[in-house]
This record gives C-alpha cells, structure tokens and sequence, in this order.
C-alpha cells in the first residue's frame, strides 16, 4: 500500500532523525571529547560554538515531522505502531535532555572565564551519560525506518 503523502512523511522525518542522530554522533565524538579540557569551546560568549543554533532547527523539524508522520499514519496500524515506536523512543530522550542535559549545558556554558570552576564530575557524569542518548534516538529512526519501508508497499 503505497500512499505518496504517508511515504512523503515518514520519509522526512527519517531524515530528519538521522540529521540529528549524525549531530549527536558529532558532538560524542569530536565535542564532548574536547570541551571538558577546554570549557570555552561550548561557551559562545566566549567564542565557543552555539549548539543552539543547530539542535534548535534540527529538534523542532524533526518533532514536527514526527508528529505529522503520528497524524497522517494514524489510520494505518501497519505503519502508525512503527511510528508511534520512533516518538516514545524520541520522547524518553527529550525528556531526559530537558530535565538533565540542557539545564546542566546551560550552567557550563555560563561558567565565566577565570570565575569559579567547572565541577569536573559533574562534567565527566553530563559527558558520560550523554552517550546514552544516540541510542535512543538510533532507536527512533530505526523504527521510522521500518515505517518507511512499511509505507513503500514493502
């Protein structure tokens, strides 16, 4: 059953989720390997790179792909379930990224240069639990991929 709006959706927000699951595999394995030693880099007041500039764009088309991929597929059990599959994922790591790991971002990147420290557990502890969302989000397109290929006619 091929539904060209359906396909057209799905197939976005596929590209999308591994648009920012390419972002996530760049910031673990180039930026977060580098700022702990060198907090200035995540800090744009002083020069560092502004994240926000990516991940802002890269989130919000991605969730709104996502959740008219939800709307449009919602009538096809075949493909919504696989869907739906890519949300949960993509909310459980939402969630903990607005609970955890943008706040404490937040708090490193407005540490001011010569002011007091970066706690460097806390920074060890953000980085190593960071790594733990690609999976999750490698989880999320996965799933789109399935309802891609489910909306194919596959």
């Amino acid at each position: 059953m091929f539904d060209p709006p359906i396909f057209s959706i799905v197939l976005a927000a596929t590209l999308l989720g591994t648009l920012g699951l390419g972002g996530g595999v760049y910031e673990v394995l180039l930026v977060d390997r580098a700022w702990p030693r060198m907090p200035t880099l995540i800090q744009p007041g002083q020069g560092g790179i502004n994240r926000k500039l990516f991940w802002g764009p890269a989130h919000g088309l991605f969730e709104l792909s996502l959740i008219a991929a939800v709307w449009l597929t919602w009538g096809v059990p075949v493909i919504s379930h696989w869907v739906w599959a890519a949300f949960a994922a993509h909310l459980i790591a939402r969630v903990w990224s607005f609970t955890y790991f943008i706040p404490m971002a937040m708090r490193f990147e407005a540490v001011p240069t010569g002011g007091h420290a970066i706690d460097p557990e806390a920074v060890r502890k953000w980085v190593r639990l960071s790594r733990w969302r690609l999976p999750i989000e490698l989880l999320a397109v996965i799933f789109l991929l399935v309802a891609l290929t489910k909306a194919s006619g596959g």
